[in-house]
C-alpha cells in the first residue's frame, strides 16, 4: 500500500501544490490510482520528489533538473557548472556590496556612477539637471566625463544658473534675453576652466551625429520652452566675439 498526495508531501517535506506542479511539468511520474481514484505513491517518487527538492535548493531550475539524467545520483558535471555560476554571482554580488559601500559614504543616485561627483553637489543639482548629466554619462566618452565629473564636484552658486533653473515656461522675450545675456559669461568660465567638458563623440563608439542627437533629445524633454530658448540665444552669443 503507498501514500497518498498530501501524505508524500508530508514524508519529503513540501507542498501538495508543488507535487502537482512537478506532475504538471514532467519532472514526477503519475503514480499508479486504485479502482476508487486515489494515487498511491511508492518509495520512487519519494526519491525523486527529494533529488527535486535538493537540486532546486542548490540553486538549480527546474528547468534544468528536467534535462539531468535521473539515473545519476551524482550529477558531477551539472554540480561544477553550477558552482562557476555561484562563484561569478558572488563576485558580482561582492562588487555591488562594494559600490553600495561607496554610496553610502557619499551618497550619489544611483543611476549616476559611483563616486562620479562630490554628495553635496549632486545632491543641490536639479532634477533636470541631473537626468541630463546621466544622459551624458552613457554617450560621452571617459576623458569628457572626467571632466564633467571636475566641474560638478563643487555646488553652482551663480544666481543666473538660479534663474534659469526657475525659468517658467512662458516666460517672456525681455526675460529670456536677460537670463541669456547673465548666462553667457557664466557658461564660458566653464568652458575656460574646464576645456575636455566640450560635448564629442570623442573616445566613444557612437558618431558625433548620434551624441549630439541624444543629447538634443534630453535637452528637449528636461527643460521648458523658454530655458531651450534661452540656451539657444546663449550660444549664439557665445559664438560672437567677447571683450
Amino acid at each position: 500500500m503507498g501514500w497518498s498526495t498530501r501524505e508524500i508531501a508530508q514524508l519529503a517535506g513540501t507542498t501538495l501544490r508543488a507535487v502537482r506542479h512537478y506532475h504538471d511539468i514532467g519532472l514526477l511520474a503519475e503514480p499508479h490510482r486504485h479502482a476508487n481514484g486515489y494515487k498511491q505513491y511508492g518509495v520512487d517518487h519519494l526519491v525523486r520528489i527529494l533529488r527535486i527538492r535538493r537540486l532546486t535548493d542548490l540553486g538549480f531550475s527546474l528547468s534544468r533538473i528536467a534535462t539531468m539524467d535521473d539515473t545519476d545520483g551524482h550529477p558531477e558535471e551539472a554540480l561544477r557548472a553550477l558552482d562557476a555560476e555561484l562563484a561569478a554571482t558572488i563576485e558580482r554580488l561582492q562588487r555591488a556590496r562594494l559600490e553600495l559601500d561607496a554610496i553610502l559614504r557619499q551618497p550619489t543616485p544611483a543611476e549616476l556612477p559611483s563616486g562620479f561627483a562630490a554628495a553635496d553637489a549632486v545632491a543641490e543639482m536639479p532634477q533636470a539637471d541631473r537626468s541630463f548629466v546621466v544622459v551624458l554619462t552613457r554617450v560621452l566618452g571617459v576623458e569628457t566625463m572626467r571632466a564633467w565629473t571636475d566641474m560638478l564636484r563643487k555646488p553652482v552658486t551663480d544666481p543666473v544658473a538660479e534663474r534659469f533653473n526657475t525659468l517658467p515656461p512662458d516666460a517672456d522675450e525681455q526675460t529670456r534675453a536677460a537670463v541669456a545675456r547673465d548666462l553667457a559669461p557664466y557658461v564660458r568660465a566653464l568652458d575656460a576652466e574646464h576645456p575636455g567638458a566640450k560635448i564629442t563623440n570623442a573616445g566613444t563608439r557612437y558618431s558625433a551625429r548620434y551624441v549630439q542627437q541624444a543629447v538634443g533629445k534630453a535637452l528637449a524633454e528636461l527643460y521648458n520652452p523658454a530655458q531651450l530658448d534661452v540656451l539657444r540665444r546663449t550660444n549664439r552669443l557665445l559664438t560672437e566675439p567677447h571683450d
